[in-house]
């Protein structure tokens, strides 16, 4: 179980949700029982959905260039198709195609089982990371460390898939292994962007402070909040290396 106080710490180092609780009660989640109220209503929602689909719109008219010309040196690296494509849950367990500027050799599935297997991941929880990923080439590390990677996931947005600002959408084999607690990650739509996104030394946080980061997310959301969040992405994108 992971006490309040832990988790209003994290969220008061993002200096976006504000938590007020008694000095003299010392208060802990039950993450089974605890009830995951959906904030915002269909106001929000519509004008979620409307930024989402104007942004994204003018965003890939602004960057179809860029990311033609990412697209054409990824496919000169290793003559290899330059999108990846694969399937991710989406909001009620529903599986979405999700694109990305390929970062990784074409055998990286197959070479993350044999990572695994040897006990290389460095994350905790269904999720897999590791610092020096070797199946990361030349030209990925450089798209990963400026998140230009990411791009295509504009696409994945007007389509109505993925929104700008919500948990990031996880492979099929993580969610086999979440906790029922875990699982109300999947009560609103994958995004581009998230909490634990805007956290320094990210790649550090326990899975489990990652998921409440996402609850707390989910159950606070706002126009407010989003606008906060989407504005501190783009200033770590910029100025943050810790993530990396």
């Amino acid at each position: 179980m992971m006490k309040i106080s832990s988790l209003l710490v994290l969220l008061k180092n993002h200096v976006i949700i504000s938590v007020v609780m008694s000095k003299k009660k010392k208060l802990e989640i039950n993450k089974e029982e605890h009830e995951v109220v959906v904030a915002g209503g269909k106001f929000y929602e519509f004008i979620k959905r409307s930024f989402d689909i104007f942004a994204s719109f003018i965003l890939l008219l602004l960057l179809s260039l860029l990311i033609l010309v990412l697209l054409l040196i990824k496919a000169i690296e290793d003559g290899h198709r330059p999108i990846y494509t694969s399937y991710r849950v989406g909001k009620g367990g529903k599986e979405i195609k999700f694109h990305k500027i390929r970062t990784m050799f074409p055998n990286a599935d197959k070479m993350k089982k044999k990572l695994i297997k040897k006990g290389l991941n460095e994350a905790d929880g269904p999720a897999f990371k590791m610092k020096d990923d070797p199946r990361i080439t030349k030209f990925g590390h450089f798209l990963r460390k400026t998140s230009l990677d990411e791009l295509p996931q504009l696409w994945d947005i007007l389509c109505g898939r993925m929104s700008f600002i919500g948990p990031r959408p996880p492979l099929p084999e993580e969610v086999k292994k979440y906790t029922p607690y875990q699982m109300h990650r999947l009560d609103v739509k994958g995004g581009l962007i998230c909490l634990w996104q805007i956290t320094k030394h990210r790649h550090q946080l326990p899975f489990d402070e990652w998921v409440a980061l996402d609850i707390a997310y989910i159950e606070n959301r706002s126009v407010g909040l989003d606008i906060k969040i989407f504005f501190k992405a783009i200033w770590f994108v910029l100025t943050d290396r810790t993530g990396e």
